[in-house]
């Protein structure tokens, strides 16, 4: 491809991703919004975050799996409740690879 196809290309995808995203702030900025509004939207990283991260816990190959093999579910939920309660993401971040660690290290014994 020619170089000024990509440089475009880049520039192109630029705009737009970057209008979406900066529209509301420009938009919203300066204006007052209702409590109720404030407190739907706190709730939109979760949800999102959640449907990201759902499918890969309980899906294996297409199938739903809850079985005792799919150590990535099981240790997602003392992470999640670590999260929780602390608010840290680090600390769910660290809670979660070392599960994963100890539950892998332990199933291969």
């Amino acid at each position: 491809m020619d170089q000024k196809i990509i440089f475009m290309t880049i520039c192109g995808m630029l705009v737009v991703t970057y209008i979406p995203r900066m529209l509301p702030v420009v938009v919203l900025a300066s204006r007052n919004m209702p409590p109720a509004l404030i407190r739907w939207l706190s709730f939109i990283p979760t949800a999102v975050l959640s449907a990201l991260l759902l499918p890969d816990l309980l899906l294996k190959g297409g199938q739903i799996d809850v079985g005792m093999d799919n150590i990535f579910l099981w240790v997602a939920l003392p992470t999640f409740i670590v999260s929780w309660k602390t608010k840290s993401f680090f600390g769910a971040i660290f809670t979660g690879m070392i599960l994963v660690a100890a539950a892998r290290f332990l199933i291969d014994c």
